[in-house]
C-alpha cells in the first residue's frame, strides 16, 4: 500500500520508512511561525517552561512577522508589537519582519511565501490557523496552539497524528471566472464545516495544475475552514520556479503513490463550475452566486491572506476598470510587495491603484486589517449590521467587527462584480 504526499512528508521527519494515519509520531519542524496576535502567548509559555534565560532551538528557523493589528492607535495592539521586538532582539532572530520599519512586509502567510520560507516537503508549523496556505507548495503546512508553539520553540519537535487525506480532483481547465476562492468554498460545501476535521485536503487534477502558483495557496488556506489539519498540492514546475526565485536552500519533492489511500475522493468536472458564495454564518453554508443576487450590500472588502494577493487584485481590476463602485469598497494589499505590483501592473494603460481609485475604491496599507475585525479604528471595520462581500476567509459572528454585520464570502471577481451593482452578482455578467 502506497503514502499520500503528507505521509512521506511526515515519514522523512520521523526518521521513518514509512507512517499510516492514525500513528502517532515525533516529528523534526524546519520552520515556526508567528506574529503579533499569538506570539506573546507563545513566548510566555516558552520562557515559563524553558526558563527565562532559555535561547530557541534555532533563530534562524523561527519567523516573526507581525501583521494583525499594525495601523491603528489601540495601546494593547501596540503592546503586543513591543512585546515581540524584545523577544525577537534578545533571541537574535534572523528573520522578524519589524513593523514601521524596511523590513515589514504585511500578512504572515504571503509574505512566508515571498520570502522564500515555504519550500516543498518541509514541515511548517504556525500559531495561526491558515498557515496552511503554504501547503501549496508541496509542503506540511499547518496551525498549531501556543503550548505546541512553545514546545517547539524550545526543541525543535512536535508529537502529532498522521491525519488521513480527503482528495478533490478536478478534472478539465477551470472556466477563467472561477478562482481558487470558488475551489475552495466548493469543496468546503462538499464536506461541510467540519467534514475534513484532522485530515489532509488533498487538491489535484488538470483544472489545479493549470491555475497560478497564488491561486493555489488560496485553496490551501481554507482547509482550516472545513476543519482540515492541512491542504497540499503536489508540488510541479510552478511551484520550483516560484521557490527556486525567492531561496537558495534545498528542498526535496515528494508525491502521493498511485496506490495510496484517501479516506474519500471526489472528482469534479471543471466545466460545470459556477461562482459561488458562502453565506452567513459558515464557510461551508455555500451556495451559487447567482441564487443569491436579491441580497443587498453595504460594503465590499478585497484583502487579507486568502484575497489579497496580486492576481486577486488583477481580477478584481478587471471588473472595476471604467466602472464605479455602488457601496463602500475597501481595497487591502496583503503585503508591502503586493502594494507595489499595485502600482506597476497596468491594464489599458491604469495600474491597478488608478483602477480602483476612479472607481471610487478606498485603499489600505498592508496588513491584515478587518479580516480579523479588529480594535475599533480598523480599516475597514464592520461597527453596525453592513452587509459585506469579502474575499476573506471567515464570516463566523463578529469576524470582521461587528456582531450585527453579515459577511458573504466570495472570490475577487464575485466581490468586485458585487461593489459594482450593489447587490450580489454572478461575475459572468462583467466578464462576458
Amino acid at each position: 500500500m502506497g503514502m499520500t504526499i503528507v505521509e512521506k512528508i511526515l515519514a522523512k521527519h520521523a526518521g521513518k520508512k514509512k507512517v499510516t494515519p492514525g500513528e502517532n509520531i515525533w516529528i523534526e519542524v524546519d520552520t515556526l511561525l508567528t506574529h503579533d496576535v499569538t506570539g506573546p502567548g507563545t513566548m510566555a509559555i516558552f520562557k515559563e517552561k524553558f526558563g527565562k534565560d532559555a535561547k530557541v532551538w534555532d533563530k534562524d528557523k523561527v519567523v516573526l512577522i507581525p501583521d494583525h493589528y499594525i495601523f491603528t492607535k489601540d495601546k494593547h495592539a501596540m503592546r503586543n508589537l513591543e512585546y515581540v521586538k524584545e523577544f525577537a532582539n534578545e533571541q537574535e532572530l534572523t528573520y522578524y519582519y519589524e513593523p514601521f520599519t524596511d523590513k515589514y512586509k504585511g500578512v504572515c502567510h504571503v509574505a512566508l511565501a515571498e520570502e522564500g520560507h515555504t519550500r516543498p516537503g518541509e514541515v511548517l508549523f504556525g500559531t495561526d490557523s491558515h498557515t496552511c496556505t503554504a501547503g501549496a507548495f508541496g509542503q506540511f503546512a499547518s496551525g498549531i496552539g501556543n503550548t505546541d508553539a512553545a514546545y517547539i520553540m524550545g526543541t525543535g519537535k512536535l508529537w502529532v497524528k498522521v491525519p488521513e487525506t480527503i482528495r478533490f480532483t478536478f478534472e478539465g481547465a477551470l472556466p477563467p471566472y472561477i478562482m481558487g476562492k470558488d475551489i475552495a468554498l466548493i469543496s468546503i460545501g462538499e464536506v461541510g464545516f467540519s467534514g475534513a476535521t484532522y485530515k489532509c485536503m488533498q487538491y489535484d487534477g488538470s483544472g489545479i495544475r493549470g491555475i497560478s502558483v497564488e491561486e493555489r495557496m488560496t485553496i490551501c488556506n481554507m482547509a482550516i475552514e472545513a476543519g482540515g489539519k492541512c491542504g497540499i498540492i503536489e508540488p510541479d514546475d510552478k511551484t520550483i520556479e516560484y521557490v527556486n526565485a525567492r531561496t537558495d536552500k534545498a528542498y526535496d519533492l515528494f508525491y502521493s503513490d498511485t496506490d495510496a489511500v484517501y479516506a474519500k475522493e471526489y472528482i469534479y468536472d471543471s466545466a460545470k463550475l459556477e461562482p459561488v458564495v458562502a453565506k452567513p454564518y459558515s464557510p461551508g453554508n455555500v451556495d451559487l452566486a447567482k441564487n443569491c443576487e436579491d441580497v443587498k450590500l453595504d460594503r465590499a472588502y478585497i484583502g487579507s491572506c486568502t484575497g489579497g494577493k496580486v492576481e486577486d487584485f488583477f481580477a478584481a481590476a478587471k471588473i472595476l476598470k471604467g466602472r464605479k463602485v455602488a457601496i463602500d469598497t475597501f481595497i487591502v494589499p496583503a503585503t508591502t510587495t503586493v502594494r507595489k505590483k499595485l502600482e506597476q501592473i497596468t491594464i489599458g494603460g491604469e495600474n491597478l491603484i488608478e483602477i480602483f481609485k476612479k472607481a471610487g475604491c478606498k485603499v489600505g496599507k498592508p496588513s491584515c486589517a478587518a479580516c480579523l475585525g479588529g480594535p475599533e479604528d480598523t480599516f475597514g471595520r464592520t461597527h453596525a449590521d453592513e452587509v459585506v462581500i469579502s474575499t476573506t476567509n471567515r464570516n463566523f459572528p463578529g469576524r470582521m467587527g461587528s456582531l450585527k454585520s453579515q459577511i458573504y464570502l466570495a472570490s475577487p471577481y464575485t466581490a468586485a462584480a458585487s461593489a459594482v451593482t450593489g447587490y450580489i452578482t454572478d461575475p459572468r455578467k462583467f466578464l462576458k
